[in-house]
């Protein structure tokens, strides 16, 4: 049965579903990013308008100092902001499908914890370049995934409260060895790996832009792909049974590219708190459509943390605080409200 609200575009022997609130609130997202990115490319010591900002980035003036600083320092900020927004609010989108409970982030479930362990490694003890820090993330933060689903299907359960407590547990054992291994290194390394730790898009380069843009066209694609899937799971493992779906391969398939989207997000721009958490949810609310919202949660992803960057750059005071500090305390206030409103529940998004 197809809802009242849903259209259907045929190509030959294949469909497609789409709804059109659900485009449109994608293009208001995608109109609003652009708006934001206009913005944030103006932001800085020194301020340009909107004019400047196009004029710069054309080179239409030449290869002026404006020109360089755009391409050079703020477009691959913005650039690298967008690119960790949309990976982790189709991360969210995923764990929070899986584990059918608000709370199923990978923030809060340990995977971004484990993958910053990877990289805290590379940092303090082999003081490592960002492709080694990248690719030390995407292995321990699948090492992390392997780790709690393993525990949360002991005893033949799995999903629900038991993957949230075990995620928590082993993202607080992660969080104690991370600790460690900033004491083990030299007062520098520890430095740079605490200020990694905050959650930054101070001095991103192309070199951050590239694994992020990568990760997401390894793994978007494989989750776009697995989407119908990913939906009949939501049912309930004997529906989807039922069904005739192998649930441990999608299982699989979808934690790999969800725990690879956060880990490649994790190694560019630090943790990042908040984003997987609520975009997901924001997206459900805007498109009110059922589903897993994977591609309106990456659109929400990226217009709250090129959001969360500019209002961190322009606070009050003169106040330059870490992105990951300013999504960190919106991220407690909405979870704050979000236990108010009994949302936590299993099944409750």
């Amino acid at each position: 049965m197809i809802l009242p609200e849903t259209r259907v575009l045929r190509l030959g022997r294949a469909s497609l579903l789409w709804r059109p609130r659900a485009l449109a609130v994608c293009l208001a997202l995608l109109l609003l990013c652009l708006v934001l990115a206009l913005l944030l490319l103006g932001t800085g010591t020194v301020r340009l308008s909107p004019a400047q900002v196009v004029e710069g980035l054309a080179g239409t003036s030449g290869e002026t100092t404006v020109t360089r600083v755009l391409r050079g320092i703020r477009l691959p900020r913005v650039l690298t902001a967008a690119l960790v927004g949309a990976s982790l609010g189709m991360a969210g989108a995923v764990f929070q499908s899986l584990s059918r409970n608000a709370l199923g982030s990978p923030d809060v479930i340990g995977f971004t914890t484990g993958a910053a362990t990877g990289a805290i490694v590379q940092i303090v003890l082999f003081n490592a370049g960002t492709f080694q820090v990248a690719s030390a993330a995407v292995v321990s933060g699948l090492a992390t995934a392997v780790v709690v689903l393993a525990l949360a299907r002991r005893r033949g359960t799995e999903g629900g409260y038991r993957l949230i407590l075990v995620g928590i547990g082993v993202g607080a054992v992660l969080t104690g060895v991370n600790n460690m291994l900033m004491v083990m290194g030299n007062l520098d390394r520890a430095m740079s790996a605490q200020i990694w730790l905050a959650g930054s898009l101070n001095a991103r380069s192309w070199s951050h832009v590239w694994p992020a843009l990568a990760g997401l066209a390894l793994f978007a694609p494989l989750l776009a792909l697995n989407a119908r899937r990913l939906a009949v799971l939501e049912l309930g493992e004997g529906m989807a049974a039922q069904l005739g779906l192998n649930i441990a391969r999608t299982r699989v398939l979808l934690v790999i590219a969800a725990v690879g989207l956060t880990a490649v997000a994790t190694a560019s721009a630090g943790p990042i708190a908040f984003i997987a958490l609520a975009g997901p949810q924001i997206a459900r609310r805007l498109t009110r459509a059922p589903g897993v919202p994977l591609l309106s949660g990456a659109w929400t992803g990226a217009a709250l943390l090129l959001a969360a960057d500019l209002i961190s750059q322009r606070a009050p005071l003169g106040l330059l605080l870490p992105i990951g500090s300013m999504t960190g305390l919106c991220g407690g206030l909405y979870l704050v409200w979000l236990l108010g409103q009994g949302g936590a529940g299993a099944g409750k998004r």
